[in-house]
């Protein structure tokens, strides 16, 4: 069966790989641990298709070592007994690199059999995960590991690939290949920095052309866009939500309103909708309290219209929350009242503030003595309502917004004192 053009291209040296110049340019960290030939223990983290297994086997073939490759899908107890086994025989006679993809599949008796022989050196480990290793990686690993990130490539950088594959894959046919303006450009753009997927499409473009002429309308039909790098379960899921709500809390409404479109263009209307409704309340607040009823009818809107139509009322939410004011006032008052909570428990309530009942033969001021605000002026009275330890306690702060400071200043008459 023919290999993938992706794999029978793919680079030998350092400056064949494309792309990750913040780890792989001259004088970066890690290409002087590769060329220098000793190799740590590592792990690569970064989406699919950006590099991190070729670099692993130049590490490999750089240092002299034998190479490995295990998947964390299928990859066995035995299957890692077996690369033991092998580095303690002849095969290891020079060192041995296990290449394991995914780790974040495997689980965590097998990740604790790898450790004797990484610690007495006996296995090299280089693993890579498209998901957060400080989350996903087994500690014992993670702390004797060194985690270098991938990023996705950027697009000049992928089009420089696909020249070089759009070359290659001409020798390899014997013919001379032809591509028309803007077909690299397109090809790098719709695959989202995934080089593999951008080779592969290459590939495609090439056996479906006539006379290896490969055409911008027929790159058109073959990209599969993949820009997203979208999984609900996986980093791009919170980090997307990350910069919606950093977005809105930042009052960029632009910026708010392409990540709400990400989310949109993947259907997640629900995770969209779950994180305005937070920041109705956690971001806007007391600044503008409507907010929080306008938005869950733009909610309700969405999830009754349903796709592509609940993308207007979203769009309403997002851009009322970022252009509205801020206070995050009621969110650090429930915090520190919950922190106090933590710390000194459910205290007692005040005698006057309980529910009425007979009062116990030891109590030292018989009666309840509760000062009903309704029956004094404006409705207020001064009485304690914190527990004695708490007394004075100060959780809420007005927010410099014209709603709260109108609050304050109703209540600074009212009261006759600061607050």
């Amino acid at each position: 069966m023919s290999s993938p053009l992706a794999d029978k291209i793919r680079p030998v040296t350092l400056d064949d790989v494309v792309g990750q110049h913040s780890l792989l340019d001259k004088g970066r960290p890690l290409r002087r641990i590769i060329e220098n030939g000793r190799i740590p223990n590592m792990i690569f983290y970064g989406p699919s298709g950006v590099g991190k297994t070729t670099v692993a086997r130049i590490v490999a073939e750089n240092a002299g070592m034998t190479l490995y490759k295990l998947n964390g899908t299928s990859a066995s107890t035995a299957d890692i007994k077996q690369v033991i086994a092998d580095s303690q025989s002849l095969f290891g006679s020079n060192g041995v690199l296990l290449y394991l993809d995914e780790i974040q599949y495997m689980n965590k008796k097998q990740q604790q059999s790898l450790l004797e022989y990484i610690e007495d050196g006996s296995i090299t480990l280089i693993s890579s995960t498209t998901e957060n290793p400080y989350f996903y990686v087994y500690n014992a690993i993670l702390s004797r590991s060194t985690v270098f990130e991938f990023k996705p490539v950027e697009p000049q950088d992928v089009c420089a690939a696909l020249e070089r594959a759009f070359r290659l894959f001409g020798e390899q046919l014997g013919t001379k290949v032809t591509v028309e303006d803007g077909v690299c450009d397109y090809i790098a753009h719709g695959c989202g920095g995934d080089v593999r997927k951008s080779i592969n499409t290459a590939e495609l473009c090439v056996m479906s052309s006539y006379d290896g002429r490969v055409t911008l309308d027929t790159a058109k039909q073959l990209t599969q866009r993949s820009n997203m790098r979208y999984d609900r379960d996986g980093d791009q899921h919170y980090d997307i939500l990350s910069a919606l709500q950093k977005s809105i809390r930042g009052s960029d409404e632009n910026a708010a309103i392409h990540y709400a479109a990400r989310l949109i263009d993947a259907g997640d209307i629900i995770s969209l909708s779950r994180r305005l409704l937070v920041i109705a309340s956690e971001d806007i607040g007391l600044a503008y309290p409507q907010a929080v009823p306008i938005v869950k009818a733009c909610v309700d809107s969405a999830m009754q219209l349903g796709l592509p139509e609940a993308r207007i009322p979203l769009a309403e939410a997002v851009i009322l929350l970022a252009t509205a004011p801020k206070s995050n006032s009621a969110y650090m008052a429930i915090a520190a009242a919950l922190d106090d909570l933590q710390t000194a428990g459910a205290l007692d309530f005040p005698r006057h503030l309980q529910n009425k009942h007979a009062d116990g033969e030891n109590a030292a001021v018989k009666g309840q003595h509760y000062l009903y605000p309704h029956d004094f002026p404006n409705h207020w009275v001064e009485q304690q309502y914190l527990p004695d330890a708490l007394a004075g306690r100060v959780y809420y702060t007005h927010g410099e917004n014209k709603t709260e400071q109108a609050a304050k200043a109703y209540w600074e008459r009212i009261k006759g004192k600061k607050m």
